[in-house]
């Protein structure tokens, strides 16, 4: 019989070795999006200390989202993660897609940020 291995376990995998390469500095801290089949979160990490700097996900009640796992859901947290990092002065981060492919939710989330004014 096959032993089929877990899609997360092989997306775990991938985020690590992303994260070999991707590190966020106090300067440029670093955007993770973790995607469930429900939800949708996005944070922003500085990696010297440590610490979440700010923190959006589709759970937010001031986004006022109904299904979690959309498109439409990411770009309104994408959007919110971005101004909650300018209102503490980041403009600049690194983006850490978290293991998943650049593509629908992701992206979403991805251009939202920077329609609302980061950069990356």
């Amino acid at each position: 019989m096959i032993n089929k291995v877990s899609k997360n376990v092989t997306r775990q995998k991938r985020h690590l070795r992303i994260r070999q390469n991707i590190v966020g500095t106090a300067a440029k801290p670093r955007l993770n999006v973790f995607r469930s089949n429900k939800q949708i979160y996005a944070q922003i990490i500085d990696d010297t200390t440590g610490k979440t700097l700010c923190s959006a996900s589709s759970l937010d009640k001031e986004l006022n989202v109904t299904n979690g796992g959309n498109a439409d859901a990411a770009a309104k947290v994408g959007t919110l993660v971005a101004q909650r990092a300018l209102a503490l002065n980041i403009e600049a981060v690194v983006f850490d897609r978290g293991g998943y492919v650049f593509h629908g939710r992701v992206k979403a989330l991805a251009e939202a940020a920077r329609a609302a004014g980061l950069k990356f």
